[in-house]
């Protein structure tokens, strides 16, 4: 029932952008926090941001250091929609980027579902 459908990813040059979005449904989107994970090649998931559900108030967000001033997290509660945007991209970014939910309503691990991935590649 719980969907969570990554797009936006895609081929960039070192120093470019790409927004990633995440389509969410079986579930009601404005009462959990969501985060963006990633996978590099070779390597383990490695969280990249959250964000709080802002439907209780907060509207927090955190980021992992070494995207810090490049990467924003947002969401539409309206829209069933996360968001992050990815600026001056790095090859190091380049990973197969997911969306997660968290299990519990006012946290943010564990999460209990992601989607299906979405690929960015930062390449000259």
């Amino acid at each position: 029932e719980v969907q969570l459908v990554e797009s936006g990813g895609g081929l960039v040059q070192p120093g470019g952008s790409l927004r990633l979005s995440c389509a969410a449904s079986g579930f009601t989107f404005s009462s959990y926090a969501m985060s963006w994970v990633r996978q590099a090649p070779g390597k383990g998931l490695e969280w990249v941001s959250a964000i709080d559900s802002g439907d209780s108030g907060g509207g927090f967000t955190s980021y992992t250091d070494s995207v810090k001033g490049r990467f924003t997290i947002s969401r539409d509660n309206a829209k069933n929609t996360l968001y992050l945007q990815m600026n001056s991209l790095k090859p190091e970014d380049t990973a197969v980027y997911y969306c997660a939910k968290a299990l519990f309503v006012g946290t943010y691990y564990p999460y209990d579902y992601w989607g299906q991935g979405t690929q960015v590649t930062v390449s000259s």
